[in-house]
């Protein structure tokens, strides 16, 4: 019988013929990666008896979730981080204004093919774009991969979801990836292995692909996987930090589910206070009134993300009275942008563009909502607080549909502005 990705790559990591889900595996992790919460890590691994930590070069960790440091409590725990990288000799680090860790580690030649990658982030799956195995998990855990170098996985269950045929002109993967949440639920791959196939999967480009394990996280997913192809290995070629060894599931693997979807079916969609899943197509919500919009994160902070927007706001001004910060995923995204031109673009509309980072995206700084006022967001998340304040209101949508959000004071379709 064939076995799925996550069957694959957990049996060779653990060095077994084969694994089945629900067994538990111990595993050494060829990245380990951790962001600001790298701190607090750092006091349960002194706790542990932790002193120098296993094979520096195995972790990555990067200042982005509060970057630039928004109040002193942050900017000592900056410090912290720094001198225990200096300290323990880790070579891969990314510090303020480099950017958002799952992007930065895709740019950086870390996420390769064939590879576990474990994170102190939920999003870590996000991993799955370059074809590897990454799963989110907590700061003990992450403070015993410092202290051991391995940590035990229940094999997940594996979903497969197959998209057929192309998405229309004006619909995105981030609407293909709310679509598919709001058909299985918050909860509907919980402790899974989502993987991604289909010729709708193959026809989107890299940062399109990289939206869905990143919003897989939001089905409860353990990771998420698109088969790597020749635009993943044209990408890494000078690139990748390592060899590295692709690894495909059989076509004869056995999942749990399997669900499939055509992509022309795929409308423009947005996710509604104050859950991921309360999904509805644009055309329900459109005229809803908003204060602020946000266009960046992990999920769409790319630069075809950012060229979707600068062609919404080219010769257009935001609306009276609402307001559209733009952050670029990395530094590398805002050089391009800047060089393209969409940072002129974007400021001529009366957009603010804030340095590398989450921003906004988790509450903490560059955005946070005043009470009552409404965001629509290209983010991953909108549950009540998320952007620091309880009582507003988030939605979320692609970047061209927030764009022209902003110009409108309105939830509205691009080509309905005037």
């Amino acid at each position: 019988m064939g076995q799925t990705f996550a069957e694959k790559i957990l049996a060779k990591k653990a060095g077994v013929k084969e694994v089945h889900p629900g067994e538990i595996v111990e595993v050494k992790p060829d990245v380990a990666l951790s962001h600001d919460n790298s701190a607090a890590i750092y006091e349960i691994f002194k706790r542990m008896g932790g002193k120098e930590v296993y094979n520096p070069g195995m972790h990555a960790i990067f200042l982005d979730h509060a970057a630039p440091a928004p109040t002193t409590k942050h900017a000592e725990n900056h410090r912290t981080i720094r001198q225990f990288v200096r300290n323990q000799g880790i070579p891969h680090f990314y510090d303020v204004g480099r950017g958002i860790c799952h992007q930065v580690l895709v740019e950086e030649g870390l996420a390769l093919p064939g590879e576990l990658v474990l994170g102190s982030d939920s999003h870590t799956p996000h991993a799955g774009v370059m074809g590897a195995f990454g799963a989110g998990i907590g700061r003990s855990e992450m403070a015993s991969i410092w202290a051991l170098g391995t940590l035990w996985l229940r094999v997940p269950e594996s979903l497969k979801i197959v998209v057929k045929g192309q998405l229309k002109e004006g619909v995105t993967s981030k609407d293909l990836a709310l679509h598919v949440i709001g058909d299985l639920g918050a909860d509907g791959a919980l402790y899974m292995s989502v993987e991604w196939h289909g010729d709708g999967i193959d026809a989107l480009n890299l940062a399109e692909r990289a939206v869905l394990p990143n919003m897989t996280a939001e089905m409860g997913a353990k990771n998420s996987y698109v088969s790597p192809n020749q635009k993943v290995f044209d990408y890494l070629e000078g690139r990748a930090r390592r060899p590295y060894e692709p690894i495909l599931p059989d076509p004869d693997a056995q999942y749990a589910t399997v669900k499939e979807y055509e992509a022309a079916t795929v409308e423009p969609m947005i996710a509604c206070p104050h859950t991921v899943d309360n999904v509805k197509p644009l055309s329900q919500v459109a005229g809803t009134h908003i204060d602020q919009a946000f266009i960046g994160t992990c999920t769409n902070g790319r630069l075809e993300d950012l060229a979707m927007a600068s062609k919404v706001l080219f010769d257009r001004r935001l609306a009276q009275g609402t307001r559209l910060i733009i952050i670029p995923a990395s530094s590398q995204i805002y050089k391009e942008a800047l060089m393209a031109g969409y940072i002129e673009i974007f400021l001529n509309a009366g957009a603010v563009v804030e340095s590398p980072g989450c921003g906004p995206c988790m509450g903490n700084h560059m955005g946070v909502p005043a009470v009552n006022e409404v965001t629509i967001s290209s983010a991953n998340r909108n549950f009540r607080g998320r952007m620091g304040t309880k009582e507003s209101e988030i939605y979320l949508a692609n970047p061209a549909v927030v764009a022209a959000s902003a110009v409108a004071g309105e939830i509205i379709h691009p080509k309905d502005l005037l």
